[in-house]
């Protein structure tokens, strides 16, 4: 009764692990509201409130000649959706179930599943809004012209892929030092505010400024996928190679590490805290 029954297939296997990877997504996205319209809608607002403030701003400063040619709102958009998604993304896999979770005592759950399900959740929340957002703009103001939409699709899945990345490194390292993880998390994800040069075209930086950007796969990712976006912008300072790569080996010293911790983590750990 209590015995988990083997697959006799990889292709049984296969589906068991989507199904569960299903529904746990479900778990997930209504984890923040108990209504997933909600919880989609509150995820809506905080992007628009973001548009909106960066529109307002550049329109102060009078920095709207210092953009792109062409729409300005899908150049604020282009950098804040990215934004979004990596930062969310990064904060969604850090914070996965880990080993000690209540929910890793049922016998099919395990910690991948976890981990894909809670960056699986995000990338839905996120491509949802972003869908509805574009649509709903596309409508009642201006028609969307892009360039590249594969492309700049192409670089939206690369910002979400590097948060993946970032956020399996903190997770693996959550169990040994969640306090300092969960700043960590908070620090990166607010340094990205300015980090992911979201407020600026990387083409105008000059030597010494970019410096200190291009460490960041996000800022490569923006600034390639505004080329993407817009048919006059050519990147020069950025490259989404340099995003792909530094993402795959976070991913594989990520995996070590949770491989690692899943191994020696202890319940004992959390009860002396």
């Amino acid at each position: 009764m209590f015995r988990y029954r083997q697959h006799k297939s990889l292709l049984s296997g296969a589906i068991t692990m989507a199904e569960l990877i299903f529904h746990n997504v479900v778990r997930g996205v209504r984890q923040g509201h108990s209504n997933a319209y909600a919880a989609l809608g509150k995820n809506m607002m905080q992007i628009l409130v973001f548009v909106l403030v960066f529109y307002m701003m550049f329109s102060m400063l009078g920095l709207r000649g210092s953009a792109i040619r062409g729409d300005f709102l899908l150049y604020i958009m282009s950098g804040i959706f990215l934004f979004m998604v990596h930062i969310k993304t990064v904060g969604a896999v850090a914070g996965a179930e880990g080993p000690n979770s209540a929910m890793m005592k049922h016998a099919p759950m395990n910690t991948i599943i976890a981990i894909l399900s809670a960056a699986l959740g995000s990338l839905y929340t996120q491509l949802l809004t972003l869908f509805l957002i574009l649509f709903g703009y596309h409508v009642a103001f201006k028609p969307i012209e892009v360039e590249d939409p594969a492309g700049a699709f192409g670089m939206l899945m690369l910002a979400w892929f590097t948060g993946c990345a970032v956020g399996l490194v903190f997770l693996s390292i959550k169990p040994w030092a969640p306090m300092l993880v969960g700043v960590m998390t908070t620090l990166y994800q607010r340094a990205n505010m300015i980090a992911s040069g979201k407020m600026f075209v990387a083409n105008t930086l000059p030597g010494y400024m970019l410096a200190m950007f291009d460490w960041n796969p996000l800022f490569h990712a923006i600034d390639q996928c505004r080329g993407f976006v817009f048919r006059n912008y050519f990147p020069h300072n950025s490259n989404w190679h340099y995003s792909l790569w530094l993402g795959i080996i976070l991913i594989m010293i990520g995996l070590m590490g949770e491989f690692y911790t899943r191994r020696h983590v202890s319940a004992s750990w959390y009860a002396r805290r």
